[in-house]
């Protein structure tokens, strides 16, 4: 077992036995029990051991453990002499109760490793309310005199309820000297090697404030071209991405969180396959990559023919076979989970600016639809809580999604920009990312199963609920604060406050903090490991599947055990079929049943989705392939796949790992 323990705080200490052991021998005095303090602690700690090998225990967890040990020695007046001790106990909480009611203890590590602000030492000075109240305080500023304590109000309620949470930059900059609200930026990095540099610059400024950056290096000329100033041949794009990662991960060192970077290649540049084939090599480890894609690409694909690889001037390069390279993408992507796919021509049909500019890249997860050196902030509405009775609550939604709509738009008024180019195209266009988190929770308290008809109906109803509300609130905006300016230049009509508005992010640290499911995606397992910062890893189980076990009367911690190894329930025969049926998780579900979930929602969201098509170890390269093609004919604007253990190190793991994801 590890030697250290989580406390209800976050906080880690040591691990010591003698604590243990007082409260077992103080609990047997109270009830007048014979003193076998001594040898009931040797089989807590014999058991911890064995549990929790490669996982820090918390202090709940070892509780439990001590708990279950009486009861299977029939000490049960025993047990519950220790269960008041420890009640009366405590732990000398920092978090006030209110925090400790809504929060989990993976909740309160994340917000004391990564939100809460500290002084000079490293000390942590802040609770979780006082940095709702900060950023509901800083984010009603934008208000009129007037209507300033209304809205804070209104904004500090649905986060310290958890019914809605800004990205990551805004909980920990907001109303503070650096005030950089923003997750998603796209950078220009034009074919001149001051440029490129400069874009660099940049970029350090926006990882050292949380934010993540995504480029296109399709402007920059392939290896081997002449470059007339010099009478020399290009390295071509890759050898710059190579600077920038290198960059990242010294920047990440002294930032808020690593500096997420996209790099995005046009299938139609030369250099596409030494492109495609980097991160199967291990390199760029900071990068995510992803292939803009056309149609024109996709339809050569589909009927077998050659297209024409193109210089940053448009000329016609070298003649290739369409399904070799796309068979060498879907090669790559099965072993290292790059790149994915971004469809850059629906993109940019669907893309309200054209006259503005063209799109080439988006954010880092693909999510954000951005032109060149635009910016955009996120939030997500916590569909978990959406649900009263079994039933969507469409009151609550609404509200939620009209809060969040104008906490959004505020956080650009407000937002300290790293650039002046930035600042004027954001303020000329205004793009927002309202999105949602806690889908998989929400079909599950509907009793909906994820892979269902059902569930996509379900969809497609929340979606266009969600988007009529927000346009309207967003034209309701316009009307009182003006219509975003770039508006004469775009394909919208009704006049309104931000270009866009819908997005579907991730999410991972806020659906952490908001005790929910990420995004859209399924569960990922029942029971799982997460790695977080500094390579601490967090156990999480469902708690609505213990719930649903406890109240049916399989509920076991033998089965928990079991679980926590296999992360799915669907062979596990002591479970009920209808349980195994609603609680399916991401490597339970086909391909396809990803794909059209992505594809219902991106129906009704102008920005994108980000989700991840997760498939199990012994996945083939054809199902890579037919997720890819699906997901074009579907009309989403990007697709990502990721097979299990196909990377040294993941985020999520099912069973126990150490640091290197290994079993």
């Amino acid at each position: 077992m590890s030697s250290t323990i989580k406390k209800k705080s976050g906080k880690l200490e040591p691990f010591i036995r003698a604590k243990i052991h007082k409260g077992i021998k103080q609990a047997m005095k109270e009830v007048r029990h014979s003193d076998h303090s001594e040898k009931i602690t040797e089989e807590v700690v014999k058991f911890l051991n064995k549990r929790f090998k490669d996982i820090v225990p918390t202090v709940h967890d070892i509780k439990d453990v001590v708990e279950d040990i009486l009861i299977k020695h029939r000490m049960h007046d025993v047990a519950k002499a220790y269960i008041l001790h420890r009640k009366q106990v405590g732990e000398g909480q920092y978090f006030s109760a209110k925090e400790e009611g809504n929060l989990s203890v993976n909740a309160i590590t994340v917000l004391q490793k990564r939100y809460l602000r500290r002084n000079i030492k490293g000390e942590v000075v802040e609770t979780t309310a006082q940095m709702f109240s900060r950023v509901a305080k800083h984010v009603a500023s934008a208000e009129k005199k007037k209507d300033k304590n209304k809205w804070e109000e209104e904004f500090l309620g649905i986060m310290e309820e958890l019914d809605f949470l800004p990205n990551t930059p805004c909980l920990i900059n907001a109303g503070t000297s650096l005030n950089q609200l923003f997750s998603c930026f796209v950078l220009d990095v034009p074919d001149s090697m001051e440029e490129i540099f400069e874009t660099l610059k940049q970029s350090a400024l926006i990882f050292k404030s949380g934010g993540g950056v995504g480029y296109s290096f399709s402007n920059i000329r392939h290896s081997g071209a002449l470059v007339n100033s010099t009478g020399r041949t290009a390295s071509g794009p890759v050898t710059f991405m190579e600077v920038y990662d290198k960059a990242t991960e010294v920047i990440k060192k002294g930032g808020v969180r690593r500096g997420s970077i996209m790099g995005v290649l046009r299938v139609d540049h030369p250099d596409i396959l030494t492109f495609v084939g980097e991160k199967a090599k291990g390199k760029l480890p900071n990068f995510n990559v992803s292939v803009g894609v056309t149609d024109e690409f996709m339809k050569a694909v589909v009927n077998d023919r050659f297209y024409w690889l193109k210089d940053n001037k448009g000329k016609n390069v070298q003649h290739v076979r369409a399904r070799e390279v796309f068979d060498f993408i879907c090669g790559n992507a099965w072993e290292s989970g790059d790149p994915g796919l971004l469809f850059i021509d629906e993109i940019n049909r669907k893309h309200p600016l054209k006259k503005v500019g063209k799109v080439e890249a988006t954010n880092p997860c693909g999510e954000v639809i951005l032109l060149p050196n635009e910016a955009c902030c996120l939030g997500s509405v916590n569909l978990a809580h959406m649900v009263r009775n079994n039933a969507v609550n469409w009151v609550k939604l609404a509200k939620t999604v009209k809060t969040g709509v104008r906490f959004l738009d505020n956080m650009i008024t407000l937002n300290n920009y790293p650039t002046k180019d930035i600042k004027k195209i954001c303020l000329s266009n205004r793009k927002i990312g309202l999105g949602g988190m806690g889908w998989a929770n929400m079909l599950v308290s509907l009793n909906l199963k994820y892979d269902s008809s059902e569930a996509l109906a379900m969809a497609k109803k929340v979606a266009t609920f969600i988007r009529k509300t927000a346009e309207e609130e967003s034209e309701k905006l316009a009307r009182e604060k003006g219509a975003f300016p770039n508006q004469k230049n775009s394909t919208i009509k009704n006049k309104r406050r931000n270009a866009t508005i819908l997005s579907i992010s991730p999410t991972g640290s806020i659906s952490i903090i908001a005790g929910c499911s990420s995004g859209i995606e399924p569960l990922f397992g029942i029971a799982y490991v997460r790695n977080i910062v500094d390579g601490m890893q967090l156990f999480e189980v469902n708690p609505a599947f213990e719930q649903v076990a406890r109240y049916r009367g399989f509920y076991s911690k033998g089965l928990m055990t079991k679980i926590s190894h296999l992360g799915s329930i669907q062979d596990i025969k002591k479970i009920p079929k209808d349980v195994q049926d609603l609680f399916v998780t991401a490597l339970d579900i086909p391909v396809e049943s990803h794909v059209k979930m992505q594809a219902v929602f991106q129906s009704q969201i102008d920005n994108a989705v980000s989700k991840t098509v997760n498939l199990p170890t012994n996945a083939i390269i054809g199902d890579i392939k037919r997720t890819y093609m699906l997901a074009w004919k579907e009309k989403c604007k990007g697709i990502t796949v990721y097979r299990y253990g196909s990377k040294g190190e993941q985020v999520l793991y099912i069973g126990a790992h150490d640091k290197k994801g290994k079993k």
